[in-house]
């Protein structure tokens, strides 16, 4: 008699990593004849928009460009002046090689080090480094023994929750819309802003994205170095082709502004505001599949080998804001605050008391005005802790992206106090392994049972799982059920008994 074996395509979870490349920040920056010269380098800002991810067996290759923006005080009373570069780069990062059917890559970072000096009042240099942080995490297709039949095989099976990555897209797009000045500006010294996704519809192979990008722009009427700030929303509507989308996929989509553009108007008309984004979707289809985690014969020899299985879950999606807060004396008690900056480090899960938190650390960059009218920046860090709904145990892996909603900044009697409104947008994914028969083989016959015992009776202690009785003499766990009347769903023993164990 042969034994069958039943099997399907179980989509489990891969290979899971984080590297950390160092990308070269080496620049020169010439000043326009329409800027102001340079007198004092302020701050240096360097930031990366990868446009291109592509992974292959041990390498993951990043293309993209660092925007590199230099913040300076401009000569004769010009006030705070800004100057921009975009340094391309092309960077591949070792990784463990392992196979993959789906893949998805997080990269974030950190400043590591910037100097910025100006070589003459028209010329800037710019030296320094970024630390990329690349998260990636990927799914294989795995065959899993579903069932088994014949030779007086009993088997344990266990039903495996999890998602399948059903698509994962990251788009440059651009969206344009109008701002409106109370008079001309000299300068626009920052635009920044958050986006929100308000309407989704998903299609066979497309998706519909409707949304606003809320915009804040910093800007220098002529005449004056005070800065004035300016709002302006910008709606978006994209179409996008996405294959492997269907209608019952479990979908998330985040936007995230990566640079501005300002073209000011003819004869008071209002000016055109282009933003550019990255649109970031991710689907997910659910899949339950039945697995067997255990075998023996009540005719034959079994030789049987586990393996673990890994399954992906989508642990919560998010969409949640928080508040965080730094402060701090500023050497100047006398300072006039100007403009206040946000960026954020790598985002990470950590496992905290009350349970699991999203956690990250907020540096906040304030540019202020002292008694002597010149213009520093002061640097102040915080950590963002997010709670997650989330409360089974398991691998937590964040994808996840931040972005400052809103910046309240003060500052009186020289103490400096920023609250910062961070905004989460993506999901967090569940890894949870577990060991399920990979291989089954019936050997020889068992030895005949003696005819002589038709009956034996075991001390069960509380917690023994009938299967494994029943495994123990060679019996189906049925015969255990009805020997004993117990119920038919009976798998656990909740307390000590003595159970009748029929003749095999």
């Amino acid at each position: 008699m042969e034994l069958k074996v039943f099997r399907d395509i179980l989509y489990a979870g891969g290979g899971c990593c984080t590297v950390k490349a160092e990308i070269p920040v080496e620049t020169e920056i010439l000043i326009s004849d329409y800027l102001p010269q340079v007198f004092k380098i302020v701050k240096c800002f360097a930031r990366p928009v990868v446009l291109q991810k592509q992974l292959q067996p041990g390498k993951l290759t990043l293309e993209g460009y660092i925007r590199c923006t230099v913040y300076y005080q401009g000569e004769d009373g010009a006030g705070l002046c800004q100057t921009e570069q975009k340094i391309p780069f092309n960077k591949a990062l070792d990784l463990p090689s392992f196979s993959f059917t789906s893949w998805n890559a997080s990269v974030e970072g950190e400043t590591e080090y910037i100097n910025c000096r100006a070589v003459n009042p028209r010329r800037i240099e710019v030296r320094g480094a970024y630390g990329l942080v690349a998260s990636v995490s990927t799914q294989c297709s795995t065959e899993a023994v579903t069932a088994l039949a014949d030779c007086g095989i009993q088997q344990r099976q266990a039903t495996l929750r999890g998602v399948k990555r059903a698509a994962v897209l990251d788009k440059l797009m651009a969206a344009d819309g109008t701002v409106v000045f109370d008079q001309p500006p000299a300068a626009i010294l920052d635009v920044s802003g958050s986006a929100v996704v308000g309407e989704m519809k998903i299609l066979n192979g497309k998706a519909v994205v409707k949304g606003e990008i809320h915009a804040q722009c910093a800007w220098r009427a002529k005449g004056s170095a005070a800065l004035l700030g300016q709002a302006a929303t910008i709606p978006f509507n994209q179409i996008l082709d996405v294959e492997g989308l269907t209608e019952d996929c479990l979908c998330q989509c985040a936007v995230e502004p990566v640079g501005f553009a300002v073209a000011e108007g003819e004869d008071g008309s209002p000016g055109k505001l282009t933003a550019t984004s990255m649109l970031h979707l991710r689907a997910w289809r659910p899949y339950e599949l039945n697995c067997v985690t255990d075998a023996f014969s009540t005719q034959y020899q079994v030789r049987s080998e586990s393996a673990p299985l890994t399954t992906e879950q989508l642990a919560c999606k998010l969409d949640d804001t928080a508040a965080v807060t730094c402060s701090g004396p500023l050497p100047d008690e006398n300072t006039r605050l100007l403009a206040c900056f946000v960026a954020f480090g790598p985002a990470a899960v950590e496992q905290r008391e009350d349970g699991p938190v999203l956690t990250a650390r907020v540096l906040v960059t304030a540019f202020g005005q002292n008694s002597l009218d010149e213009i520093d920046s002061y640097d102040k860090s915080a950590e963002l802790t997010l709670p997650l709904p989330v409360k089974e145990t398991g691998e937590l892996i964040p994808e996840c992206w931040l972005s400052a909603q809103d910046v309240q900044a003060g500052c009186a009697g020289g103490n400096l106090e920023v609250t910062v409104t961070v905004r989460a947008q993506g999901a967090v994914l569940r890894r949870e392994s577990r060991p399920f028969v990979s291989s089954i083989e019936i050997g020889d016959l068992l030895a005949p049972a003696d005819p002589d015992i038709s009956l034996r009776v075991y001390y069960a202690q509380p917690g023994e799982e009938l299967f494994d009785i029943a495994r123990r003499f060679h019996v189906s766990p049925g015969q255990m059920l009805e020997a004993n009347g117990l119920e038919p769903d009976t798998r656990t023993l909740a307390a000590a008994r003595r159970l009748l164990v029929p003749g095999a």
